[in-house]
């Protein structure tokens, strides 16, 4: 029987979407592992419009700020993506990812949403966005679009918020590989030493 990899993860957070590109398909790949994927707003308190990182980070150039990010992606293979200088709201986008789970798209939006976001320019809370994300999810784009409002997604999304709090999570990207916790844009190989404490087989082939 397959194990468990629970990751905690958003769709503006850099090293979440480094991971997502690079050490987390492999991981799939080379372990008997089932992912249980958890959305985490990086910044719950992001108001709706989104923030400048400018504000986030003051003094910080982020010229130089996003410079370090794509050298620090590129020694993960994660190349051609332009970091924002706005960190979005995610929470509608978040009640879509719980409405795509229910229709059994969630991975096929997921990847969506993280493309959307590092290599087209797109914003996270516009409602056309949303919606061609949707689409290139194959999801009815008007019923995703009423999920990123509807107060059920919304208290999925609380709920897995809480559920991770009281777990300990902090700071994402965070792994838990069949109890094995790893915190972090970590190299793959701390990641399949993790599973190989856990005891999870590889896959043969």
């Amino acid at each position: 029987m397959s194990e468990t990899l629970r990751l905690y993860t958003d769709f503006v957070c850099p090293f979440c979407f480094i991971a997502e590109e690079s050490t987390v398909p492999r991981l799939l790949r080379e372990f008997d592992l089932t992912l249980d994927w958890r959305g985490f707003e990086l910044h719950p308190g992001t108001p709706r419009g989104g923030q400048s990182l400018s504000r986030l980070f003051p003094g910080v150039s982020l010229p130089v700020l996003h410079d370090r990010t794509r050298r620090f992606a590129a020694r993960f293979g994660v190349t051609n993506f332009t970091p924002p200088d706005l960190l979005a709201n995610t929470r509608r986008a978040l009640a879509i990812a719980e409405y795509a789970r229910e229709r059994d798209r969630l991975e096929p939006f997921r990847a969506a949403a993280f493309e959307a976001h590092w290599r087209e320019g797109k914003n996270l809370e516009d409602d056309g966005d949303l919606q061609a994300i949707a689409t290139s999810a194959g999801l009815p784009p008007d019923e995703a679009l009423r999920a990123a409002d509807d107060p059920v997604f919304l208290a999925r999304v609380d709920e897995k918020q809480e559920d991770a709090r009281a777990a300990g999570v902090t700071g994402i990207p965070t792994f838990i590989i069949a109890g094995e916790e790893v915190v972090g844009c970590q190299p793959y190989e701390a990641l399949a030493d993790a599973a190989e404490r856990a005891g999870v087989p590889r896959r043969r082939g």
